[in-house]
């Protein structure tokens, strides 16, 4: 049913910029964005009756106050449109139906010892069946897409990860579905999804480094996620550190599980770390953290940067911490050091990224996160 997807396409750049500063910010009155877009009661008004009628927006109760008019704030309406995140870990895959104000409706996931091409296949037709089943006609046409975040290049993991070489993921799992099927590297999609779905007032331009198994990262110039003519752009995990090996190296959780000489879990459930090494782990980690992000800074100017990680927040505000006090230890003649702040999304970060990326196709000022 393409008719909602073809009529998500028609939005003008404005109307998308509505919905953009609705995500960001909360229910908003129309003088607000009247304010902050610099267009006439009017245009807004029309804009947002437009958006109203196709669903996307509804209004909030009538704010009254004791100067002026009374406000109705307009908020996103969850039903507006539903998005598709699939996200390809290490120890676990994860499968998730996201709304239009960005909540997970449903979730499943699946531990494995490693990602095999035909096994995930299966888990993803599967639970994207049992998904899509789970909402009615009306809402099914609705949805917009699929988002896949996966690590890039999954056949340079080790021979057990060799099946990947030949494998076509996104006209794999398109062949089978009526909507379009968009494909990501998974930290970019964490940095995607910090861009879309935070609250928070962040610059226009910023790193997003994002710890799991492997160390990745993003790179946000302008507004908007950057990739790069052969998608490199970000690529943080794979930049050399002091001491030799890459930032993955060492601030990675495979780094602090080689230190208790187990592996950890993919939740927080079961993260029983020594403080001790946890600790010894992050200020190792915040060095070569700190390496990396200074040397961004030289080159591309950045104020900010953005530590997440499929980590517990305890951890992830040790490791952000180590990582401050090491940079404030290095030499910074000639550039301003950024401000270092914690992500706010965790381990949910890729699978909302994932389904970022329809979201962003159809709904964001610019179209694609690139």
């Amino acid at each position: 049913m393409p008719l909602d997807r073809d009529a998500a396409g028609l939005l003008s750049r404005n109307e998308r910029m509505i919905l953009s500063l609705i995500r960001r910010h909360g229910p908003m009155a129309r003088t607000s964005l009247a304010h902050l877009m610099g267009l006439s009661p009017q245009s807004i008004t029309n804009l947002t009756r437009k958006l109203i009628h196709s669903g996307y927006l509804g209004a909030e109760e009538v704010v009254r106050g004791k100067v002026g008019q009374p406000s109705t704030p307009l908020a996103l309406a969850a039903g507006g449109a539903f998005f598709l995140g699939l996200k390809i870990g290490r120890r676990l895959a994860e499968l998730a139906l996201v709304d239009f104000a960005g909540q997970v409706r449903m979730h499943r996931q699946e531990v494995h010892a490693f990602p095999q091409p035909d096994r995930l296949l299966t888990f993803a037709r599967q639970g994207l069946a049992t998904l899509t089943g789970s909402l009615g006609a009306a809402d099914r046409a609705r949805i917009m897409g699929l988002g896949v975040a996966t690590p890039y290049r999954l056949w340079d993991w080790g021979q057990e990860m060799a099946d990947w070489l030949d494998v076509d993921l996104q006209a794999a799992l398109a062949g089978d579905l009526p909507y379009p099927v968009f494909v990501d590297n998974d930290a970019s999609t964490a940095c995607g999804a910090e861009l879309i779905f935070s609250r928070r007032d962040l610059p226009r331009d910023f790193i997003h480094i994002y710890v799991a198994h492997f160390a990745g990262g993003g790179i946000v110039l302008d507004g908007a996620l950057r990739h790069g003519p052969q998608r490199n752009a970000g690529a943080l995990g794979s930049m050399p550190v002091p001491g030799g090996g890459q930032l993955l190296d060492q601030a990675s959780v495979s780094a602090l599980e080689r230190r208790i000489g187990r592996s950890l879990p993919p939740d927080d459930s079961g993260w029983d770390v020594p403080e001790a090494i946890e600790q010894e782990w992050a200020e190792e980690a915040g060095r070569a953290l700190a390496f990396v992000a200074l040397s961004a800074v030289a080159l591309a100017d950045l104020p900010l940067v953005v530590i997440d990680g499929a980590i517990p927040a305890a951890t992830r505000a040790r490791l952000t911490d180590a990582t401050r006090r090491a940079m404030a230890a290095m030499p910074a003649a000639g550039i301003d050091r950024p401000q270092v702040i914690e992500g706010s999304l965790g381990r949910s970060a890729r699978i909302l990224g994932a389904a970022g990326l329809p979201l962003s196709h159809f709904f964001q000022p610019d179209g694609a996160l690139d």
